[in-house]
Formats: structure tokens, sequence, C-alpha cells
């Protein structure tokens, strides 16, 4: 029986229940017939997307305004009654008309320019999407199609998933085709760093996101492995499609701006001011149009004009426009488009004109952490190498932030030949490796797992023994930084590296050992076995140490306790630590040359592996992470001066969090954050009060572990609390929160599609720094409208006091 997945809790069933449950195959996949049938039940794997408004329905949201309105009712009254004037008088020419025509003249002109800002708004996002495959291989029939377009999966379809695809629709994995399985779902999640996945059942029902190892989620990319999956769920059966119900959910709650309120507010004093003004100046003229006698205490002979009447009606009604600024709706729709035109210019793409003023009056900026505060882009920040003797070790720092090569070097890096030391943890980093860097959509990106990546990025600063080929290097990096094309890119220090040495065997990553080792061989045959992984697991299995000057030296339990002593040292500043090793005595090993040699079954097995990388050779370990931007805490302290708190709320684990926040200045050096930092699920639990309490208080906040609906919660009782609350992000996760936040603000390059589409604002450049810059400008716009609405008043109510006082 084919199962929603609401129903069916696939994470928590085995592989064969799977398989009974949607009546699909492993080894065949499914029939034409079935597919047919499947279709007609759960329709296209697609996400719903709204129709874009119509223009007659973008002309009439312009006149959704209160002193719009009044100005149109006070134009068509005016042509009325000039019209019955121009009757009595003969006098009907085009001048008669000049008073409503030119109001109707203004309000025209506002709808336009709102309605041709929404649609360049919407061009220019437009413009920041990027394409992306839309294909999949899928088992149908007994045969793989390697370019099946994704919308036509159905539950039960087998897909083939492999390094760099894009995970079509949410699967339970069925089996891995390699030993490991990583997969990138930040923008799901919000974890910086991929995760592993396997084919295990997970016991619990009730489980978080991250909680389900064994399932593929859309939207989400296979970085590492290769497997066998089962299509679940499609379309908005998804993660991905619940979010987008979650979106429109949250679209069902928007609320007007701050300017809109308050420009409400003024409409309708301003009209019961006027209207009590018009119709006393009409009363008080009353004896014009209105005459009678008295007799015995009793009006008689009642004499009524009404032509007289409406004479002096038209005088009120002319009273009441002259008292109206109508200049007022003009000049606020210019000055709003006019700041979208220079928030574009600091990359700060607007999608509705209010908001603009709503950035003005932001009060909370509620922000996420990967790749808004930082780079989500993993990088090498310290390098621990042994020194001269054992125990004795170097710390290297490591500039830049980014996959670039030229961004950044190592500081006190000796110049000139790298010593052995040095030399060995470039060999492991560049070899021991199967990511690669990219130049797309005019940025750095990494293919594979992104630590692995940041690892070539510090064999190309480390830089090569060969000073000649060095040199070479040197000079095409100087081609490529002055180039304007910067599409080229070569890392020159790895492929010296992959020159000198051949791989033959990868010994995968797996769960137990938690390593990775490769054999390689130089050209004289001789081969060596490179490790990197867990600091702790690969110290365990080393007998020696290499040196500074490359010597060995055996390593003994104070060598051990100095190592894991510096390892827990980085562990605190939330680095993510890896060992380096190597191995030269391979016995058997020594001459492996590919599948053809004897101990190639051993290699088969991955239970052998932990005993191949025994009696290891301790380099050294590099501490890495996703680093924040360089000027977000520049940032942060304006928001501070500007009065404007911080919140971070993020689905990464909570001593990341927290370390973040300390680095960049959320947190000072030193404050107690104990009611400051909260898991998403803990911050729930709490009371009522007591988490009003939390989000009241002074300073920044972390919400670590954050899902949808915390995030959706901690916006909703903010704005309950009166707070003016900007969202930033730019995973799928963040979009109902964006949706529900006064103005939602999204990441343009590094954003999903979803996330987009539910902002407010779009960030050309993902930068933390922009909306500050977005925020002062807003301000400086609302500021600039207010002085402008209080000398348009004081201009347009100074006529009808003339008028009275001349009368």
């Amino acid at each position: 029986m084919i199962t929603e997945e609401k129903n069916f809790a696939a994470w928590s069933k085995s592989v064969d229940d799977c398989v009974n449950e949607l009546e699909t195959d492993l080894q065949k996949g499914l029939t034409n017939s079935s597919v047919e049938r499947r279709r007609e039940i759960h329709g296209w794997n697609e996400l719903e997307k709204e129709d874009g408004k119509p223009i007659w329905k973008l002309v009439l949201e312009q006149f959704n305004d209160t002193l719009v309105r009044i100005l149109l009712l006070a134009a068509v009254v005016s042509f009325f009654l000039t019209y019955i004037d121009g009757q009595k008088n003969g006098d009907s020419g085009f001048t008669a008309y000049v008073e409503p025509l030119v109001i109707l003249l203004i309000l025209i002109l506002n709808a336009v320019v709102g309605v041709w800002q929404e649609n360049s708004a919407e061009k220019a996002l437009e413009a920041l999407k990027e394409m992306q495959s839309e294909n999949a291989k899928v088992l149908r029939g007994g045969e793989f199609i390697t370019d099946l377009p994704a919308r036509e999966l159905v539950p039960g379809d087998i897909v083939e998933l492999r390094v760099g695809d894009k995970v079509p629709a949410d699967m339970r994995i069925a089996y891995l085709k390699t030993s490991t399985l990583r997969v990138e779902q930040s923008s799901l999640t919000g974890e910086s760093v991929a995760v592993l996945k396997s084919s295990h059942a997970v016991l619990k029902e009730d489980v978080e996101l991250q909680g389900k190892e064994c399932m593929l989620f859309a939207g989400t990319t296979i970085v590492n492995g290769c497997c066998v999956s089962i299509v679940i769920s499609i379309g908005m059966a998804t993660e991905i499609g619940k979010i987008q119900t979650q979106i429109q959910a949250a679209s069902s709650e928007d609320t007007d701006t701050p300017l809109k309120k308050k420009l409400d507010e003024f409409g309708e004093r301003l009209t019961t001011v006027i209207g009590i003004i018009c119709l006393l100046v009409w009363l008080i003229n009353y004896k014009y149009f209105l005459s009678w006698d008295f007799v015995g205490g009793w009006p008689t002979n009642i004499k009524f004009s009404f032509e007289k009447c409406t004479y002096y009606f038209e005088i009120a009604v002319a009273l009441a426009v002259a008292a109206i600024p109508e200049g007022l709706p003009a000049v606020i729709t210019t000055c709003l488009a006019l700041g979208t035109r220079k928030m574009a210019q600091k990359n700060a793409i607007v999608r509705k004109l209010p908001s603009v003023e709503t950035l003005g009056c932001t009060t909370i900026i509620c922000s996420d952490k990967t790749g808004t505060l930082t780079t989500n882009q993993m990088s090498v920040t310290e390098l621990i190498c042994n020194g001269t003797s054992a125990g004795k070790g170097r710390n290297f720092y490591v500039e830049g932030t980014t996959y670039n090569p030229l961004d950044g070097g190592i500081l006190n890096l000796p110049t000139g030949e790298i010593d052995e030391n040095l030399q060995t943890v470039s060999k492991i980093a560049a070899l021991c490796n199967d990511a690669g860097i990219v130049y797309k959509a005019h940025r750095f990106r990494a293919t594979g797992m992104p630590t692995e990546a940041a690892l070539k990025v510090l064999v190309e600063k480390l830089g090569i023994p060969d000073l000649q080929a060095q040199v070479k290097i040197n000079l095409e990096r100087e081609a490529m930084e002055s180039s304007t094309d910067q599409k080229f890119i070569r890392l020159g220090c790895c492929d010296w590296w992959n020159d000198k040495l051949t791989r033959v065997a990868s010994l995968e990553f797996d769960r137990n050992r938690k390593s990775m080792g490769v054999i390689v061989q130089s050209h004289e045959g001789k081969n060596e076995l490179l490790v990197k992984g867990a600091v702790e697991n690969v110290l365990e299995r080393c007998s020696f140490l290499q040196l500074k000057d490359g010597s060995i030296v055996e390593v003994d339990n104070h060598v051990r306790e100095i190592v894991i002593a510096k390892h827990n040292s980085m562990s605190s500043k939330a680095l993510r630590c890896l060992g380096l090793a190597y191995k030269e005595a391979l016995g058997e090993f020594s001459t492996y040359d590919g599948e053809t040699h004897p101990a190639h079954k051993k290699l088969l097995d991955p239970a052998n592996y932990a005993s191949i990388e025994s009696n290891l050779i301790f380099v050294g370990m590099v501490g890495l992470r996703d680093p924040p931007r360089e000027e977000v805490k520049g940032a942060i302290d304006d928001c501070r001066e500007a009065g404007i708190r911080v919140m971070v709320i993020t689905g990464d684990n909570k001593n990341t969090a927290e370390a973040i926040c300390h680095e960049i200045g959320v947190f000072y050096d030193g404050e107690d954050i104990s009611q400051k930092s909260f898991t998403g699920k803990d911050f729930i639990a709490l009371p009522v009060d007591e988490r009003r309490k939390v989000l009241s208080g002074s300073g920044g906040c972390v919400f670590s572990r954050a899902e949808p609906r915390h995030k959706q919660e901690i916006v909703r009782m903010l704005k309950d609390a009166d707070e003016v609350v900007a969202m930033t992000g730019d995973g799928v996760n963040d979009a109902p929160a964006l949706k529900l936040a006064d103005i939602g603000i999204a990441m343009g390059i590094a954003g999903t599609e979803v996330a987009k589409e539910a902002a407010d604002m779009i960030l050309a450049d993902d930068n933390f720094s922009t909306i500050v810059s977005a925020v002062a400008e807003g301000r400086s716009i609302y500021d600039n409208m207010k002085a402008f609405i209080r000398f348009s008043l004081s201009l347009s109510l100074s006529k009808p006091t003339t008028t009275i006082l001349v009368g």
C-alpha cells in the first residue's frame, strides 16, 4: 500500500519494511504503469508557487492607504461639484477641472511609481537565481535512466546519488555503495559541516531532522560517497514542502509596516480635524442659504437656497482639499523608491517599498549564523606542527576566511624552504583529499567535503619545497590576481604533489576508526600511507613522531598528554581538529600497485583498515572552522551604538554558536550567558513568562539547534512585545521566520530560492554589515519623511486658515 510520509516514519523502519510499504523493488525499480498510477495520487515532484500579482491588482494596492483614499474622495467630490456648477453657469471648459485633475494625476503617478518599483525589484531578484541541475539517475523497469527530470519522480522510485548530486526528493537510504556517505544539509538544518549518513534505521519515530541519519532531504547535496535510496516523499510532502506550507501560513499573519500604521493614524486624525473645521465653516455661513421669521417663539416662513447651500459646501470641500497635503503620497513613494536605488548600490535589493522604512524602525535583528555572520566556507585557522624535540610544538595561524587560495597567508611561517615536517603536512593535506575548488558565480566554492577543500587551500598557502616550481606558481597567481576574469583557477601546489606521487588505493573514512587513509606511490615505486582523521583516534594509532627536521622519535605518554591538551584547547575555541600522520613501513602493501596485487582483497573489507593504519608517525594537527566575516564585529558594534539588539538563531551546535558570538561581539568577554544561550528545544520548554523575560533582556542572545518552528516562535514573541524585527537567513529552514518577521532579509548568493521568495530584501553580497548600512539608510529616509510631513502639514493647514481669516 502506498502511504503518505505523514503516516510513515521511514527513518524508523528497516529497508525491507520501506520496500514493502512502498511496493517497490530495489533491483528493478518501478514499472511505467505503477509510475502513472502513483503520479495520479501524488502529483509532480515540485513545490507550489504562488502566481505573480496581475498589474491591475498591483495598481489597486497602491490606493490602499487612508490619505490616498481621502484625496481620491476629495477629487471625486470636487469634480462632481465643478460639473454641477459648470452646468448652472454654462462654463464647462477644461480650466474648471484643473484642481481635481491635478489631484488625480498625482495619485496616478504615485501608483505608477509603486508598481514600477515592485516589478523592477522582482527583475533584480530573478537576476540572482542560478541554474541548478534538475535531473536524477533513476531505476525504472530494471534499467537506470541517467537523466530523468526530477519533477517526474514518484514515491517508491529507486535513485542512485553520487558526489555533487543534489537530492531531488526526501529519500530513505537503501544501501551505501561506498563505505561512507556525507551530505551537506545546512540549507535545511543550519549545520555548518557535512553530516554522515547510513542505511541503519533510527530507533525513535519522534526525532529532529538532524537525527534522521538514514534520510536524505530534498535540496541537500552529496559531498562524499555514493548510495542508492528509495523516494519517500515528493513535492509539498517533503521537508522543504512542509516549510513552504509554514511560509504560506506566516504570510497570512502579515501586518502593516510601522510607516503605514503611523500614516493611517495620521490620516484618520487629519480627516477628523479637517471634517470638523469644514463642517463649522459651512454652518457658520448658514444665514446665507437658510433664513426664517419667529412668530410666537416658533420659526416660520423658512427660506432655503439650495444654490447657496451647495456654494458654501463647495467652499468647505475646497478647504478640505487645500488642507490635505496632496503631494505627501507621491513624495513618500519617491523617497522610498530613491532609497531602494541607494540600497541596491550597497548590495541590498529591496523587493517591497515599505521595507525601506521598516529597516529604519528596526529594534532587533535576528540573524542566522551559518553563511550570514560566517562565510559558510570552512578554513584552516590554526596549524600545529612538531618542533625540534618531542613535546615541543609550533603554532602557525592561518589568515583568510574563504576558499580563495590568494586570501591571506600563514603568520610566522619561515621564509625560504619549508622544513621536512611542514612538507609532510602539505603532502598529506594535498593527497589524502577528495575535494576540489571551483570559481562559480563570482565566488570560490568547494566541490566535495568543505573540510578537505580547506586543506587544499592550506597547501597553497604553505607552498612546496621546489623553489623553481614555486616561483612559476607565484607568477601564475599574480597573473590571476590582476586579471578581471578570475574563473581561471589552478591549485599549483596541490598539482605539484599529485605529479610527484600517484594515489593507488583509498582507505575510506568510517565511523569506527574516524580516519581516512590513502596509499601513494612515488615515481621510484616507493609506497607510503597518508592518514588524516580525529586527533584522538589518529594519535592512539601512532607509535612515532616526526620532528621539524624530519627525524623520527617514539611517542610516549607525556607527549600524548601534551598533544591532547593542545587539542582540547583548540576544541574549546569551537575548532574542528584533524590529526595528520603517515607510515612508510607498509609490509605487504609496500609494493601495492592496484587491484591485481595479492593484498588487494584486504582493502575490500573496511574492518582491516584500522590494522593497516597502525604504527603511524604523527605529524601535526589542524584546526578548522566556518569563520566569521571580518566586517561583522564592526557591524555588531554599530548596532549596539544604534540601540539595536542582535540575536543569533542557528541550527548549529551550542558550543560553536557561543564561540562565534563571543568572537563577533554579541557577548562581552567574561559575560554570564547562562540566561542568554539556549537550544531551541530548551527555550521552547521554558514557561511563557520565562521566555518573555529572556527576550526582553538587554544585550544579545543565541539560540542553537533551532528548527523552523522555534525561529517562528521567537520572532512572533518579539513582535508581540512591540519590537520591530528584522530576520536574516539563507536556508530553507529560515524561510517561515523570514516571512513572519517585520522585514525578512535573505542571502542572494548562498540563499535558497525559497528563502529569497519569502524575504522582503535580498543581500547581493551575503554580508551582515550590508544590513547595518541599509538600516542607516532606512533611518535617514524615515527622518526625511517625518520632516517633510511636518512641513507639508503646516503649509497645507495654513491655506484654509488664511482663507477663513480673509473670508
